[in-house]
């Protein structure tokens, strides 16, 4: 059972992470996929704003799932290079982060992903990434 399957059947429980931070699996096709996550105290800093790396995993979480419908069972991805610009911050509620593949090649995968605050268009962060495919056997 690949990774998609295994979420697709457990759940948030497939990845551990996401069972740490809480995060629910929205959407997921056609190269696109969302996933929502509550602020909680224990992920802000000193100042009581949410720790940056946290909205970069969070785009980067979106974009691998928006990703992983568009491979072949025998490819797997790891990340090459992941930028994030911050916007905007967050001291609670909950975050909805999208990503969508930008191009597909056999070698490399582009991909989006933004974080917004539920219920608003105001976008907080936003990250690009590719993405290395690799082939198992």
């Amino acid at each position: 059972m690949n990774y998609l399957e295994r979420i697709r059947s457990e759940g948030r429980d497939a990845n551990p992470f996401f069972s740490l931070m809480r995060i629910e699996i929205g959407a997921i096709s056609g190269g696109q996929a969302t996933i929502r996550m509550p602020v909680q105290q224990t992920m802000t800093n000193g100042e009581g704003w949410l720790q940056g790396g946290i909205f970069t995993a969070l785009a980067d979480e979106a974009m691998v799932l928006a990703i992983y419908p568009l491979l072949n069972p025998d490819e797997r991805i790891a990340t090459i290079t992941e930028t994030t610009t911050f916007l905007g911050g967050a001291q609670d509620g909950v975050l909805v982060a999208s990503g969508r593949v930008v191009r597909r090649g056999r070698r490399v995968i582009f991909a989006e992903g933004e974080v917004a605050a539920e219920g608003s268009d105001r976008v907080l962060a936003r990250s690009i990434a590719s993405y290395m495919v690799s082939r198992s056997g």
